[in-house]
């Protein structure tokens, strides 16, 4: 048996995936669809447009002591399809675990939205064991993906 490396929930958002895709790439947003109660605010971000964007968040969690900033490195981005970003400490680069956003319309006024949180590429073996991967369950994912309906919708 394989270990775990990876989470994905998923949902169809009564909205047009143009829609859904405009809350996602707002960071300025992403506060108010964190399910996992990590995000406080966002620090730097402008609109997330290509591969290669970077924008920062203000986190909190016991897991880094408290307060702590996130450099996020966009990995993916295909309008209204595709977006995903490598979360790094503020200031370092990603050590491998990624949160990917695939969205596929259902017609002119649904989305299926699937969210995954991928740690397989997390190598750092004092890393893996400092922070006990999947530091955001399942249920909070799911979270997520209703208050991201709640946010596009208003």
């Amino acid at each position: 048996m394989s270990e775990q490396t990876s989470v994905t929930v998923e949902r169809v958002i009564d909205l047009p995936v143009d829609t859904v895709f405009d809350v996602l790439t707002n960071p300025q947003r992403h506060p108010d669809l964190d399910g996992s109660g990590f995000v406080r605010s966002v620090d730097h971000a402008d609109r997330i447009q290509k591969v290669g964007d970077v924008f920062t968040m203000n986190m909190t969690g016991p897991h880094m002591g408290g307060d702590y900033q996130t450099d996020n490195h966009v990995t993916g981005y295909a309008k209204d399809k595709l977006l995903a970003w490598q979360t790094a400490p503020a200031g370092t680069q990603p050590p491998g675990w990624e949160w990917l956003w695939e969205l596929e319309a259902q017609g002119p006024d649904a989305t299926l939205v699937r969210h995954t949180y991928d740690w397989s590429k997390v190598t750092d073996k004092d890393l893996l064991e400092k922070v006990k991967f999947p530091l955001v369950s399942e249920h909070q994912l799911e979270e997520t993906l209703g208050k991201l309906a709640a946010a596009a919708a208003g």
